[in-house]
């Protein structure tokens, strides 16, 4: 992976090198962090690099400080314009995938929230493809139990939470898998290693409510709204069972890294035909329209980074 060459780094940008954090940081070593990750995708024939969503997702992240007893002074507007900043002093002309993290900073010993100076920081990087078995993935289900929002709420992208996706993710491709399904303690579907799910059974698309302790995802999100008004498919929040997963007709995971990634086969049981169905194609040919700018009905999803002069609410 490439090394970012800038940070926004204690209120300011600064080159990579320079944004670094003691070892006894609190957040290094209790969890106690949130992050983000949102994207920016390059239009060649536009020459313009488009932000996906970022108010959004900024939104998404306030939320997640919130729960951490965090106060960033800053508003998803705020955020923003400084990651447009950020990517403007590097000048990137590519997909790019953006990190902001706010941390409890203070070098101490103790589990605690209270009494302790919260930092934010922002990097970008190049990427491409979060996972490269994107259109064939074969997945299982993990003997791992998705946490509960009653212990560690999984709607916010709180740092040491993701422990959980780690040892989903990890043991699922040491046995050989793409990805893995995870269940909630009830036992219903709830999400992948760090991606949502949508299931296709009989013309409708389903996928896992709020409820079943998932993150809620801006491309979740995005995609619910492009099925129902693009695809004109009926779609359910609703709870799955397992077994309705090894009977759909189709099965895709999305995310704002992974964007939307067909799976084929589940625990080695084909899903539908076993290859990519008309409407995951559909809606990933849709979705990456939409995430370079190329459908002026969904424009106001795309921050533009060179041609933006002021960041203002969007719906």
């Amino acid at each position: 992976m490439a090394t970012p060459l800038h940070a926004y780094f204690q209120g300011k940008i600064v080159p990579y090198a320079e944004a670094k954090i003691g070892i006894l940081t609190h957040g290094l070593n209790y969890g106690t962090a949130v992050f983000g990750g949102l994207r920016a995708y390059w239009n060649p024939e536009q020459e313009e690099l488009y932000l996906f969503r970022p108010l959004d997702h900024y939104e998404r992240f306030l939320n997640s400080a919130k729960l951490l007893h965090m106060d960033l002074s800053h508003t998803p507007q705020s955020l923003t314009q400084i990651t447009i900043d950020l990517i403007r002093q590097d000048n990137y002309r590519q997909d790019i995938y953006i990190r902001p993290i706010a941390y409890k900073a203070d070098e101490v010993i103790g589990v605690r929230l209270h009494d302790l100076r919260d930092e934010l920081a922002i990097v970008a990087i190049p990427f491409e493809r979060y996972l490269k078995n994107d259109t064939n993935a074969h997945v299982t289900f993990s003997s791992w139990r998705r946490i509960d929002d009653n212990a560690v709420p999984a709607r916010g992208k709180i740092s040491g939470a993701y422990i959980n996706s780690a040892f989903i993710k990890s043991d699922a491709v040491n046995a050989g898998f793409d990805e893995a399904l995870v269940l909630t303690q009830e036992g219903h579907v709830s999400e992948a290693s760090a991606m949502n799910v949508f299931m296709l059974k009989d013309g409708v698309l389903v996928t896992p409510p709020i409820t079943d302790n998932i993150l809620e995802g801006i491309t979740r999100k995005a995609v619910i709204e492009l099925a129902q008004s693009e695809l004109n498919l009926t779609v359910h929040e609703r709870s799955i069972d397992r077994t309705e997963i090894y009977l759909c007709d189709e099965l895709f995971l999305t995310g704002s890294a992974a964007q939307i990634v067909c799976v084929t086969h589940v625990d080695h049981r084909p899903i539908g035909a076993g290859s990519m169905g008309p409407v995951t194609a559909a809606m990933r040919d849709l979705f990456e329209k939409v995430l370079r700018g190329r459908l002026p009905k969904y424009r106001h999803w795309n921050t533009p980074v060179y041609l933006n002069t002021t960041v203002v609410h969007q719906n």
